[in-house]
């Protein structure tokens, strides 16, 4: 049985990220990728031109293990072989690597990923069934309000004043649920509900 996983939001704005290999996996990873604003180089003989388009650096040649040196992050999206040369260097190298598709060298998994009005939500199977985490992902979909944008306001409001206020950490949730509760009070009925 293997210990549970930490999850965890990475900030990779300007920050160097491998893309090994260059096909239709690595197609799918890359508009994230870049959407978190990550400097990303792509290593892989053969680049789909959908890739090579987008703003990357690509390097047309087999992965070599120098290749990790600054990076913060790496994807690797080729074969099973390729996958697990650069799982391995990744790992002598201290270097998170996300192997698609092969849970055994991966070292970070992605999950169904919801985006809607400054919340995040993501949904892991640790990697075992992310197909179910994709229909997760949905289910989510379905129940959160199409626009949270306003529960964001509020608690980032309510989260400043509490700060300055000196309120114990243990006590915000309960504020911060009043706080919300009056967000969907002052509006008129059918705007409060979704």
């Amino acid at each position: 049985m293997s210990l549970p996983l930490f999850p965890v939001f990475l900030k990779l704005e300007g920050r160097a990220v491998l893309l090994v290999g260059g096909g239709r996996i690595a197609a799918a990873r890359l508009p994230a990728l870049l959407a978190a604003g990550a400097s990303v180089t792509v290593v892989a003989p053969l680049v789909r031109d959908e890739v090579a388009a987008q703003p990357v650096r690509v390097e047309r040649r087999g992965f070599r293990p120098e290749d990790l040196d600054g990076a913060w992050l790496v994807v690797a999206a080729a074969d099973r072989e390729t996958n697990r040369a650069v799982a391995e260097a990744a790992e002598r190298a201290r270097v998170f690597v996300n192997a698609v598709d092969d849970v055994e060298s991966a070292s970070v998994y992605t999950g169904g990923v919801l985006r809607r009005g400054g919340v995040t939500v993501a949904v892991s199977t640790e990697g075992r069934a992310p197909a179910l985490a994709g229909l997760m992902r949905e289910a989510l979909e379905a129940l959160l309000p199409d626009d949270p944008s306003g529960w964001v306001e509020v608690a980032a409001r309510t989260r400043l004043e509490q700060r300055q206020a000196g309120v114990p950490i243990s006590q915000r949730r309960p504020l911060l649920l009043r706080a919300l509760e009056e967000l969907y009070a002052s509006r008129p009925v059918n705007e409060a509900t979704w």
